[in-house]
């Protein structure tokens, strides 16, 4: 599995012109699911985004992970995250999973940060979505579940 972090200021999803996930301070997280993931990804995916001490704390210091500040989560479905563009000018997306696949892991993923005690909303999985963000810093992170943390 592989995740784009963004802490932000506030962000909201919408689909169709209705609006179906919306935080203020937290985090943005796009996640895709590779085809060869199983379930130890989605756990070391989970624990790695709730515990990422990317907030400041009192000294100014990037010290505070999303679950110390009170922060919400809100998690976007993004497959094009495992396109592969090192040929050619079309991304390869075979190394991204079945739609069936993503969902489930997507939802687990979700289930997983709210398991941990964070206030989660997400987007609609499959859907056109029109992503809005202001993002706090900015502060952006590559997270991957395939890679050794």
């Amino acid at each position: 599995m592989r995740a784009v972090v963004q802490r932000v200021k506030r962000a909201r999803v919408v689909v169709e012109e209705e609006c179906v996930g919306e935080i203020s301070a937290g985090l943005l997280v796009f996640v895709g699911v590779a085809r060869n993931d199983t379930p130890e990804d989605i756990l070391l995916l989970s624990e790695k985004v709730a515990g990422l001490r990317i907030f400041e704390d009192e000294q100014g210091k990037m010290n505070l992970s999303v679950l110390e500040t009170g922060g919400s989560v809100l998690v976007v479905s993004q497959f094009t995250l495992l396109g592969d563009c090192r040929k050619g000018r079309r991304p390869s997306f075979i190394d991204a999973a079945d739609p069936e696949k993503g969902l489930a892991y997507y939802d687990s993923f979700v289930a997983e940060l709210k398991g941990r005690g964070l206030n989660v909303q997400t987007g609609r999985f499959r859907a056109e979505m029109q992503v809005e963000l202001i993002n706090d810093g900015p502060v952006t992170m590559l997270v991957d579940s395939q890679r050794q943390f």
